[in-house]
């Protein structure tokens, strides 16, 4: 027997909530109840404990997803599953179509190596707790950045306090004293060894990575991966990723040729050098390496975070390996598994037309106003009628809020996160702050809409 569904909702969503559900053709039966309101986003969990005196036989209930309040009380009170849905309507389809498809995001591949770049110039302090920071945002392994011919008195001190931190550290320099002393301290991996330095591998117990001893010379790796194969030796391959125009194409070459002549040893790559040296975001460059990493089965990274432009690398790189990883076991597209890397642009921006928001404007009694986005731009409403503009300038001689200073505050922030959101196809959704996915550190934030309000404002309480 299909299940049934009972959708709680108010008395201005009611219409198109019907519409969606009978577009929908859904595989469930339901019923719609309109519980006595007219905002359905200030919807609680007391107020249907309060009003709803007929759950119509349904065998879970859907409240608005801005519903407040403890829902598992709720459910536990009426007998049966209430849970949220989407929090705009228009989604109602793709929250039951995929909505059970979520992707697990617990699993990945890659190894993130975090570098402390010129870590003789830091205090083993500072060089802890940026570790910890990198591990908090995704990291697996801390590397210890040197400097050409720079004394590094303390490189044993911090080794030692990453390692009683429990940390996977790695030691990365050209100079193979720096190599050897960082061996010898501790560290679980060298970066980076060639053909003519790896007598080094024979003295300390770390992992080596090896490069060839020139970036075109694939000849020296070969013959670096024979030598440590025959000692039986645990290694990773770096093929080396240039910079863009300067040799960037073919350095992915190289990455594909060894995978091809080599397709079981591990390998590595250094993303931070397109990450750092290209000015554009770099969220959709780390996608796009940790997708070729994903196909050339590349299962480590090194990621750097210098630039003030790349101060979330570690981060999307860790959300764009689990991405990769459940996109390649589900065998799909890199799509529709989490919306985390699309900072700037959303997959649907405007849920509504134009027309709707007309609709729905010619409904309103009251003189609060509503703010909503549309493909066209930017629209303001309350019962006084239908504002809209792409400059929030334009609309302000129409809103009558010259002598009030707080309404006008609240209205200022709230068209000026939707022009933001017009501008760049996000989602705008209103007393809501407007999402970043992992380009920010900031949570979400959200305005409650029942216990701070400025007069006048908006959606006002109901009860």
């Amino acid at each position: 027997m299909a299940e049934h569904l009972l959708f709680l909702t108010g008395k201005l969503a009611e219409k198109q909530l019907r519409n969606i559900l009978v577009k929908m053709q859904p595989e469930f039966t339901y019923t719609v109840h309109q519980l006595g309101i007219k905002v359905a986003a200030l919807m609680t969990a007391d107020m249907v404990a309060r009003r709803l005196q007929d759950t119509f036989g349904a065998d879970r209930i859907i409240v608005p997803g801005r519903c407040r309040g403890d829902l598992e009380a709720l459910s536990k009170d009426l007998g049966l599953p209430v849970v949220r849905g989407p929090e705009e309507l228009k989604d109602l389809p793709q929250y039951f179509g995929k909505a059970a498809q979520k992707a697990d995001l617990s699993h990945y591949k890659v190894k993130i190596f975090a570098e402390i770049v010129d870590a003789p110039n830091v205090s083993v302090d500072e060089v802890l707790k940026r570790a910890h920071y990198y591990k908090s945002v995704g990291a697996d392994v801390i590397d210890i950045g040197c400097l050409p011919s720079t004394y590094f008195p303390h490189m044993e001190d911090i080794i030692q306090t990453l390692k009683q931190e429990g940390f996977t550290v790695s030691i990365d320099s050209l100079e193979a004293n720096d190599l050897l002393r960082g061996g010898k301290a501790g560290v679980d991996y060298m970066l980076s060894l060639h053909e003519s330095t790896l007598w080094i591998a024979d003295e300390v117990a770390a992992t080596p990575i090896l490069i060839p001893e020139k970036h075109e010379d694939l000849a020296s790796l070969d013959r670096a991966i024979e030598i440590m194969q025959a000692k039986n030796r645990d290694f990773i391959v770096d093929p080396i990723l240039d910079p863009l125009h300067f040799g960037f194409t073919d350095s992915v070459v190289r990455y594909h040729a060894v995978r091809k002549k080599h397709p079981t040893v591990e390998m590595m790559m250094g993303v931070g050098n397109i990450t750092e040296l290209t000015h554009a975001d770099t969220a959709g460059m780390n996608t796009l390496l940790l997708g070729i990493c994903s196909e050339l089965n590349i299962n480590s990274i090194l990621a750097t975070q210098v630039s003030k432009h790349a101060c979330r690398a570690v981060k999307e790189a860790d959300l764009a390996r689990r991405i990769m990883y459940a996109a390649k076991q589900q065998d799909t597209l890199p799509k529709h598994i989490d919306a985390g890397l699309m900072a700037l642009h959303e997959v649907s921006p405007f849920p509504y037309s134009y027309e709707e928001i007309e609709d729905l404007a010619s409904q309103i009694k009251d003189p609060n106003y509503r703010v909503q986005i549309s493909a066209e731009g930017v629209h303001i409403f309350n019962r006084d009628g239908l504002h809209s503009a792409v400059d929030p300038f334009e609309l302000y001689p129409k809103l009558k809020v010259e002598t009030d200073g707080g309404h006008a505050f609240y209205l200022g922030v709230e068209l000026a996160r939707a022009e933001i959101a017009w501008q760049l196809g996000k989602r705008f959704t209103q007393d809501q702050a407007l999402t970043w996915g992992c380009a920010t550190d900031q949570l979400e934030q959200t305005v409650d809409l029942h216990n701070f309000k400025p007069v006048g404002t908006t959606l006002q309480k109901s009860s």
